[in-house]
């Protein structure tokens, strides 16, 4: 029989990290994160990782690893993961992926890519013409060259676009071209795909709940440390929910009531794009909700039975 292995997703403040928990126990599994913001060890509040008392009480993975000085990629993250679920198995329990990154379950459910490795020269090249030409105006640069990008990177998304450009500035194909012939490699596995479909209302409440927990003195800790790093601006630990609202806050450039706004009104969007890139590439998973834990938790374990 293929080994079982549980994804389980959905978008961010959804409860996925207590229902995994919870899972886990049940099944004798051990968690891995599929969180693109939780990777890194600098930022632990802001990023909603696991607690220590979680932590002691399953297994978790792939959680705090890495320094946000270092880029860390979507191809680096599977590689990590095929370990850790070998690792898993031969412990003979369950590996459960648990995130809200859809790209990285991507890597999963449909494989990643073979695009050659770009030169780091020529990745520098693309980096200053995206400063020499600006956001705008290297965004119509590359739907020029690549017509497939348009509609599926979003112009604010500067690694994704930036990546689009060295790929078909230096491969002469789209990145969607090479993602046509991408295969997974968990095709012999018994793959249970569950996304929590958590209500708008409820989604809304949980997120503002979050950011009124999350500012604190740690939290704050945390973005004074991490500005005295000075990361460049092209790495995606800048994209931290809360980092530059929090930061304004500490130098009284805003009220701590604007800036749980703010923080609110930004994990808001980032919610609905997580919603949007679920129907777009997840229409085949299992779409669960309950408001009792328990309840929720039985449905997942019919479907994983």
């Amino acid at each position: 029989m293929p080994k079982i292995l549980i994804l389980l997703a959905g978008p961010t403040a959804s409860g996925k990290s207590k229902l995994a928990l919870k899972l886990a126990k049940r099944i004798k599994g051990e968690i891995i994160n599929a969180d693109s913001m939780q990777v890194y060890k600098e930022i632990s509040v802001l990023t909603s990782r696991p607690s220590k008392k979680d932590i002691k009480q399953i297994k978790h993975h792939l959680y705090g690893f890495i320094s946000v000085k270092k880029h860390f990629s979507a191809g680096q993250w599977l590689k990590l993961v095929k370990k850790k679920i070998k690792q898993i198995y031969l412990k003979k329990k369950i590996p459960i992926i648990v995130g809200g990154s859809g790209l990285y379950f991507n890597t999963i459910t449909k494989g990643i890519s073979a695009i050659p490795p770009i030169k780091k020269k020529d990745r520098n090249d693309t980096i200053k013409i995206y400063k020499q030409l600006g956001q705008k105006r290297f965004y119509s640069k590359l739907i020029q060259l690549d017509p497939l990008v348009k509609n599926k990177i979003l112009l604010t998304d500067q690694q994704r676009v930036i990546r689009a450009y060295e790929v078909i500035r230096f491969t002469k194909k789209s990145i969607y071209e090479w993602a046509k012939k991408t295969k997974s490699e968990f095709t012999n596995y018994d793959i249970k795909k569950i996304f929590l479909n958590t209500p708008r209302d409820i989604l809304l409440k949980n997120i503002e709940k979050r950011t009124d927990d999350m500012i604190n003195k740690q939290t704050i800790r945390e973005v004074k440390y991490f500005q005295k790093l000075k990361i460049k601006k092209s790495l995606s630990a800048n994209k931290i929910i809360g980092l530059n609202e929090i930061n304004k806050f500490i130098h009284q450039k805003e009220t701590l009531n604007n800036t749980k706004l703010h923080i609110n009104i930004k994990t808001r969007q980032y919610a609905k794009r997580q919603m949007t890139w679920s129907r777009g590439h997840m229409a085949n998973w299992n779409m669960l909700y309950n408001r009792d834990l328990s309840i929720l938790l039985k449905k997942v374990l019919k479907v994983i039975s």
